[in-house]
């Protein structure tokens, strides 16, 4: 027997347009489309305001008519290593590069990023298709063929982290030769006599950085050292435990340890504790933290805070300035550790 009930139709949704946003602001479509685009002549109150609306009513932009109309992608790549010394790097770095672009019409699309594998390979890729009118990424390496390439085919791009190319281009970077200095002459303070640090593969300009400070700090305290060999940063926490392990059962076994990241920071906690060393007493650990998750760990150890989200955020201003033509000289972001470690707890 057949059914009587009727079988609902699904509702045809109307796709939401610039009208469907000025209708529900109040401005004209033409002040709708410019405020979308991020005309700084449109005030911010307005273009807040209409982003706002957009959002509300579920506008999404016609990106294949905005790049016949203007040649622009509306589109922001980022090249993301997501194996990294941080625990919540990603979302803290995306968070602010999505923030500074909140408004403008932009959009960020995420490439991974493997260090072991061509790193041009994403690059050109980009560029030949015209897939973005920017490009951020991370991990930059002295002489970095990626910047070389960016460079001669002035693409607009801002880097995490420096290199040593004599051209400049913008970038922001947190300054890894004061922390480790920082880092070395607290523990000095603390009475520590030889001091340790595992640090990233050397490819890495921050790597240079922070093996720099280190170096410095500890010949002028006249303390002994220990540089592990055969482990790195992007090494596996079990590798870098195991590592640490070996290093305290030698005969002379450091007392002061400095963590670049919050995993190698975990990794050293646990070894430290596996062999019985109690922290704050025949140790101390001092590491770089972006995230509170040491603040729920005992034993508490001394940090320095990088903010990460406030980095992104700062990547994605200079990255827009860049599309629209600004000097790299004035793009150029370098940040001071903080002048006090914290207790975390």
């Amino acid at each position: 027997m057949a059914s009587e009930t009727e079988i609902p139709q699904p509702v045809k949704r109307t796709k939401p347009t610039l009208r469907t946003v000025a209708e529900a602001t109040g401005f004209a479509v033409t002040t709708v489309s410019r405020a979308l685009a991020g005309d700084e002549r449109i005030a911010e109150s307005t273009r807040l305001s209409v982003a706002e609306a957009a959002e509300r009513v579920g506008y999404v932009p016609d990106r294949a008519a905005q790049r016949l109309r203007t040649g622009r992608t509306k589109v922001i790549g980022l090249l993301l290593n997501t194996d990294h010394e941080y625990l919540g790097f990603t979302n803290e770095f995306l968070s602010g590069i999505t923030g500074a672009l909140r408004g403008t019409g932009y959009a960020v699309t995420i490439v991974p990023d493997t260090v072991e594998e061509d790193r041009m390979a994403v690059v050109r890729n980009i560029l030949r298709n015209r897939l973005a009118d920017g490009i951020v990424f991370t991990r930059t390496e002295c002489f970095d063929e990626r910047v070389r390439f960016l460079l001669e085919n002035d693409f607009p791009f801002v880097t995490h982290g420096r290199t040593d190319f004599t051209t400049p281009h913008p970038f922001v970077d947190y300054d890894n030769a004061a922390f480790a200095r920082m880092a070395v002459e607290r523990l000095a303070e603390k009475g520590r006599r030889h001091v340790c640090m595992i640090l990233p593969d050397d490819r890495f300009t921050f790597a240079q950085h922070l093996r720099y400070g280190f170096m410095s700090a500890v010949r002028e305290a006249g303390l002994e050292f220990t540089l592990p060999s055969g482990v790195d940063l992007d090494s596996s926490p079990d590798e870098i435990a195991e590592t640490t392990r070996i290093t305290l059962a030698g005969p002379d076994r450091p007392d002061g340890f400095i963590c670049v990241g919050e995993v190698s920071a975990l990794a050293t906690l646990a070894a430290l504790s596996d062999a019985g060393i109690a922290i704050g007493e025949a140790a101390d650990v001092v590491a770089k933290r972006a995230s509170p998750i040491f603040s729920q760990l005992r034993p508490r150890i001394e940090t320095v805070f990088e903010d990460l989200r406030h980095t992104g955020f700062e990547a994605g201003e200079l990255l827009l300035k860049r599309i629209d033509g600004a000097d790299p000289l004035g793009l150029q972001v370098l940040h001071a550790p903080q002048a006090r470690f914290r207790l975390s707890g």
